[in-house]
């Protein structure tokens, strides 16, 4: 199956680049378990200006093995360092403070709003896609997945942290603002774009982590080390390489929609390696999420 892309117009493979939806789920929502191993022994900005540091090392590297350059001109570089807020300095931060106040469970919900963000931004503001009721029932069928896969019991927490939850909240809307902000690189190679933001990153993080926390004093294990090095190459650096690919095939709603997926991924993780069981409610949830994603991902026939 075929569809044209959001931005370019081209025909893409529908099912190669659903595949890659799910890679990008997978590698984000694995992320969550090497963060928890890590940040046990490497204090969170530190651990996240690590992680954007060895990303944009090994993006660059990937860049230049590819025989492309870095933008030269100032105003890429600005719209750059746009995005890297988005999609990094500024959710990350955001959501690493929320989340201090906030359960996982309800975390996991409130940030899988993302999707809804950018429907509501595309549809009242940007209009730059199409947004039509295939794709609102998407939306509502990746939310109540979420919310099946936590537990609805997770939601009774809902409003008592108010400013932690508005935190995660504004990390999806952040995440929103990036799929979206995203697409204005479809002139640029997807390495580029994402070496640029982070570099961004790394600027902005490491001299943070220096002014607030002692990275200079830590001696991590290796379990802690080779937890960062895989959360800094595959959870990001590869992340970000299908994240900004699937911007220019998928639009900004279809790259949002594998929020759906992540924590199913979580639910299938813990299966695997935790030995944990998948409940009825937990199996409709996932069923429900893989819905949703398919709604909003269906190519939409042009309006003749």
């Amino acid at each position: 199956m075929t569809s044209p892309t959001p931005n370019s117009g081209l025909p893409v493979k529908l099912p190669l680049e659903l595949a890659l939806l799910g890679l990008l789920a997978l590698l984000w929502g694995s992320s969550y378990l090497f963060i928890k191993i890590a940040v046990a022994e490497i204090p969170p900005v530190t651990l996240i200006a690590i992680r954007v540091s060895i990303a944009a090392l090994f993006l660059v590297a990937v860049l230049l093995w590819r025989g492309e350059r870095l933008p030269r001109d100032g105003k890429t570089w600005r719209m750059l360092f746009l995005q890297a807020i988005f999609n990094s300095i500024g959710a990350w931060t955001v959501l690493a403070w929320g989340q201090q106040y906030v359960d996982s469970g309800l975390a996991s919900v409130l940030n899988s709003t993302s999707p809804v963000f950018v429907l509501l931004i595309t549809a009242f503001v940007t209009r730059h896609e199409s947004v039509g009721m295939l794709r609102l029932i998407g939306a509502g069928l990746g939310i109540t997945g979420v919310i099946l896969i936590v537990g609805p019991d997770m939601l009774r927490g809902l409003g008592q942290q108010v400013a932690g939850q508005a935190a995660v909240l504004l990390g999806a809307v952040l995440y929103a603002g990036a799929a979206i902000y995203g697409r204005r690189f479809s002139r640029l190679p997807a390495t580029v774009t994402a070496a640029g933001t982070m570099i961004w990153a790394s600027i902005c993080l490491v001299p943070t982590s220096f002014v607030l926390e002692r990275p200079w004093s830590l001696a991590p294990s290796i379990n802690a080390i080779l937890a960062t090095l895989v959360l800094s190459v595959f959870c990001t650096g590869i992340a970000l390489l299908l994240y900004f690919r699937l911007v220019r095939t998928l639009g900004s709603m279809g790259v949002a929609s594998q929020s759906y997926l992540r924590a199913g991924i979580g639910v299938m993780l813990g299966v695997f390696f935790l030995g944990e069981t998948v409940t009825p409610m937990m199996a409709a949830g996932i069923c429900a999420a893989l819905l949703g994603v398919a709604a909003i991902n269906l190519p939409v026939r042009p309006k003749s």
